[in-house]
């Protein structure tokens, strides 16, 4: 097994992180996920208290892994935060300056406490108030995007200069990318990208038919997405943006919500479900570069043990070359 500081810190079987996919990342995908040992984070953006509580009970009974809640920091409830800590193993918050405040409020429900970081200053910001581990999140990264220059330089940076565990994320979709940053020194790997894939997912068909066939060069970094939620950079596939700027304005669909259907924008940040209705290649299709290494749908177990597998083989490889030498 491979086994890091991070792993050992949160009581992992595998150096795995789910992304938080706040559209995609349903319950079932998240419990997959712990349930093969990864940390399954969940995104709950706008749920109100009630709604946080209702489903982080559902998933505590039906469990014995380990989840956390990811807090977008441009829609932060405290409230549901609190809550948040008193049922996840780790809150993670994302797209905001390291808060001293906000760390101790996940410590004091009982939680382990992480921030997905873009550069050095913003990690060691991140590490001095308190977090337990950071993210590097490197450019490649799919979804909304706070790096700026890409993952292995980003990492090494942290690594030197922080004493937590720090966890790659951004364009790693296979077992040479996840052994590559175990090599490096991360305590393991977040992914997103990859489990869009997942067979528990709830992604629309054709988005997924898109994924499935795009490469890396088929994503781009912009800020067309930005109907509520401005000035914030995200790598979509390019096709999308294509298909959104040929709209141009309007609604291109309808999204059930418990609240009622939801009319989606042109240019909305909202990405299709399966329940999603409208013209689907016109929302925000979001993809990092790891697309490239997604060939099918399959159960997200089967993902993480052939990911596991195949990184556990390329390091006892690399191991046994270079005392060879």
């Amino acid at each position: 097994m491979l086994q890091t500081t991070w792993t050992r810190l949160l009581g992992l079987r595998v150096p795995i992180q789910l992304a938080a996919l706040p559209f995609h990342g349903v319950p079932d995908l998240a419990l997959a996920v712990a349930d093969a040992g990864g940390l399954a984070m969940i995104g709950l953006p706008l749920h109100p208290p009630d709604a946080v509580t209702h489903v982080l009970d559902a998933m505590s009974s039906r469990t014995m892994g380990v989840f956390g809640v990811n807090f977008l920091m441009p829609f932060l409830d405290r409230d549901c935060l609190r809550i948040a800590a008193a049922r996840a193993r780790v809150i993670e918050f994302f797209y905001g300056e390291p808060d001293r405040a906000l760390i101790d409020l996940a410590h004091t429900g009982g939680a382990l406490a992480a921030w997905q970081v873009g550069s050095l200053a913003e990690g060691v910001a991140a590490a001095d108030a308190g977090c337990d581990f950071v993210v590097a999140q490197g450019v490649e990264a799919g979804g909304h995007v706070r790096g700026r220059i890409g993952l292995l330089t980003l990492l090494g940076q942290l690594l030197d200069n922080v004493r937590c565990p720090v966890v790659a994320a951004g364009g790693i979709g296979s077992a040479r990318q996840l052994a590559a940053v175990l090599a490096a020194g991360a305590g393991g790997a977040r992914m997103g990208t990859r489990f869009l894939a997942a067979r528990e997912a709830n992604v629309h068909p054709r988005y997924l038919e898109q994924i499935l066939a795009a490469n890396a060069e088929d994503t781009v970094l912009t800020e067309v997405f930005s109907a509520g939620w401005p000035n914030a950079p995200h790598r979509v596939l390019r096709r999308s943006v294509e298909a959104a700027a040929a709209l141009g304005s309007g609604t291109v669909g309808t999204m059930p919500t418990p609240q009622g259907p939801f009319e989606i924008p042109c240019f909305g940040v909202v990405s299709p479900t399966r329940e999603t209705t409208g013209n689907v290649e016109a929302m925000a299709l979001y993809a990092g570069e790891s697309v490239a290494a997604i060939e099918r749908v399959e159960p997200a177990a089967a993902i993480i043990r052939d990911l596991v597998a195949g990184a556990e083989a390329l390091l006892t490889a690399a191991h046994a070359e270079v005392h060879s030498a």
